[in-house]
């Protein structure tokens, strides 16, 4: 064989492997439009972590119906996270732009811009690593998201699969973990500052009481009454 027979073969077999990669997401999209997910792929890499310090760690996690989550963290998450998730498609364009604007003036990456969707695609196959080809996939994986579910569907996979602490998953074991209470009793308070930990959990986690910390809550709080949230 020729090296460029060679070439064209590995290029074929590459090419195939990627499609039947897709695939296996595909069907695994499908199957959690009615089945919930028992973990994700960030919550793997994240026990495989706390189990090389203490080999019998597990996670706290507790799934729970959309219904049982109380409205105040359902409107909470959506104001500090992605105020347009239940109108956009997957992206949202303006926050993508304004996190491009704030990155360059700041020289450095400070924003991400993410929606809940693009969120939930990382967190349920990715790594946390910031390379062009999981860019890529997590664009993919987000319009089949989009196209599969519901807003609803989507909301009630991620507000019960995002990391909150330490080892804590979900909105169920982040409210027991923080104030001994079920998802569904989050006061209006509490569901502003859970959601205000959102992108530093482990942080926050250690830090419950920053001055940072309690100005977001109350710019989250004051933000909840104007949200809407999938029905």
């Amino acid at each position: 064989m020729s090296w460029k027979g060679f070439i064209w073969r590995g290029l074929l077999a590459l090419v195939l492997l990627i499609l039947l990669y897709q695939l296996w997401i595909f069907l695994h999209i499908c199957w959690w439009v009615n089945h919930n997910p028992a973990s994700t792929a960030f919550m793997r890499d994240r026990l495989q972590v706390l189990q090389e310090k203490r080999p019998a760690a597990k996670l706290k996690h507790q799934w729970v119906e959309y219904r049982h989550i109380s409205t105040h963290l359902k409107r909470a998450v959506i104001a500090a996270e992605d105020s347009r998730f239940p109108e956009h498609d997957g992206f949202d364009w303006d926050g993508i732009q304004k996190a491009y604007e704030k990155n360059l003036k700041k020289g450095k990456l400070v924003a991400g811009g993410s929606s809940i969707s693009q969120q939930l695609a990382k967190n349920l196959f990715l790594s946390n690593s910031r390379t062009p080809w999981r860019k890529f996939q997590e664009a993919v994986i987000t319009v089949m998201l989009e196209k599969m579910m519901s807003k609803r569907r989507i909301y009630e996979i991620y507000l019960n699969v995002i990391e909150w602490g330490d080892g804590v998953f979900g909105a169920e074991a982040a409210a027991r973990h923080y104030y001994g209470v079920s998802a569904r009793n989050l006061s209006s308070y509490q569901a502003a500052r859970m959601a205000a930990m959102v992108p530093n959990p482990r942080f926050y986690d250690k830090h419950r009481s920053t001055r940072f910390l309690n100005r977001k809550t109350a710019t989250i709080q004051s933000r909840m009454r104007l949200v809407e949230v999938p029905q």
